[in-house]
């Protein structure tokens, strides 16, 4: 591999992130001109400007400085293999700005040039964005890829439960959860009211038998309800509609379910054989799910982060503080990786049911007037610091050890510990 002052760029770029639009300076390795850009925060303009880049530079590949803490913009760049990354942390830009500049006031222009002048001139005392490997990194994207499929079973479902509320609401007790195999083998053999009052006792029972849903009290329960069911409509044209949409919506789930079980397989296969898949295993509630997708955004690259901050900036979990003269407020991070938030989000929030600290900490932000998501995003913040930890140090989480460190501390949060304790 070539060292940081081997590597021949076609083209360096300093890249100042904004709200509305981005400011960029370029300079081309062939010119001593000095471009200006503007770019909109939008991902259409972003690929549109990328797109533009690779048709001018070809094979080449292009240097970019851009301060680390702007997440979204990072997350979407990294995925080009022609793009070199050099994430600048805030306080060296800072300190360049300083240096450079008597008032020490920033603007976008003035950072955009010393984005460009650190990577033109200073590219070997920055730290490169390398790739995680090749397991990391089809661990990351099959991750992602589960969940939209997920998503899209929820979808399907939800659009499912509307149609079977017009037509045929008794389904939806009789069949169960409408996302499994039971559900679409019920609507599939019986998908009108009809239908399944022709059903004999015995045909029922061999059914939910063959669906380990069997119970004697269910069974009588479930024959009760089909012999008094009234049909909630006799209209032939809806009926006729609403069984064709549910056979397409059927059809499309059980494809969906089958896909999400051969995710789930691939993923215990490569997680099982992952260097940090003990220290993430260890974790209160990351579960089949939760664990890979936490050793998805920590990688195997520990030079990565150096700090636990830069992670919660990046993933978005970090509040935001913005001052306009005496005004002060403090809001949640909009820019950031959507599905790197929502593993953090969601670890935390099922971590209040399986950690006894996490319980107390969700509590007592609860009391203090948080809503239940801004409790969950501040449990999230605290619980980064703790993975992160565990990952620099490549050691499991262990409960007691992280209780034990709070009382030592003096920690508000070890009084609440022993209120749940006495209140159990």
């Amino acid at each position: 591999m070539k060292s940081e002052d081997e590597v021949v760029f076609a083209g360096c770029i300093g890249f100042d992130w904004a709200d509305q639009k981005h400011v960029i300076k370029m300079q081309a390795a062939d010119s001593t001109k000095i471009e200006e850009d503007e770019v909109e925060q939008r991902p259409e303009a972003l690929v549109e400007w990328v797109g533009k880049l690779r048709e001018r530079f070809g094979a080449g590949k292009i240097a970019i400085a851009i301060e680390q803490t702007r997440g979204a913009v990072v997350y979407h760049l990294m995925q080009y293999d022609f793009i070199e990354l050099y994430p600048v942390n805030p306080k060296t830009l800072a300190k360049y700005r300083e240096a450079f500049n008597v008032n020490k006031a920033s603007c976008d222009a003035s950072d955009a040039d010393l984005l460009l002048e650190l990577v033109r001139m200073h590219r070997t005392r920055l730290r490169r964005w390398v790739p995680d490997d090749k397991q990391t990194r089809l661990l990351s994207m099959l991750v992602e890829k589960r969940r939209d499929l997920v998503d899209a079973v929820t979808e399907h479902t939800n659009r499912l439960t509307g149609l079977l509320k017009n037509y045929y609401p008794q389904a939806l007790e009789l069949a169960g959860s409408l996302n499994t195999k039971k559900a679409c083998d019920f609507l599939s053999t019986w998908p009108t009211l009809e239908l399944l009052k022709a059903a004999d006792t015995k045909q029922l029972r061999e059914f939910y038998k063959n669906h380990r849903s069997a119970k004697e009290a269910e069974m009588e329960k479930r024959f009760k309800l089909i012999s008094e069911a009234q049909p909630l409509t006799n209209d032939e044209a809806i009926i006729e509609m609403s069984v064709m949409m549910v056979k397409a919506i059927v059809g499309q789930l059980r494809a969906l379910n089958e896909s999400v079980s051969e995710f789930d397989e691939r993923i215990a296969e490569i997680f099982a054989e992952h260097p940090c898949a003990p220290i993430f295993s260890s974790f209160p509630a990351a579960g089949k799910a939760l664990a890979p997708r936490l050793t998805a955004a920590f990688g195997t690259n520990k030079d990565r982060y150096c700090f636990a901050s830069e992670i919660q900036q990046f993933s978005g979990t970090a509040p935001v503080t913005e001052q306009s003269g005496k005004s002060k407020w403090v809001h949640r991070r909009y820019a950031s990786p959507k599905f790197l938030k929502q593993t953090f989000h969601e670890f935390a929030g099922h971590s209040i049911h399986w950690s006894v600290w996490a319980k107390a900490y969700y509590d007592q932000q609860r009391m203090r007037g948080k809503r239940h998501h801004a409790a969950v995003r501040s449990l999230a913040f605290k619980w980064i610091r703790i993975l992160f930890r565990c990952w620099k140090n490549n050691q499991p989480y262990d409960e007691q050890v992280y209780l034990d460190a709070l009382a030592r501390r003096g920690s508000p949060l070890v009084a609440n510990l022993q209120l749940a304790v006495d209140h159990n």
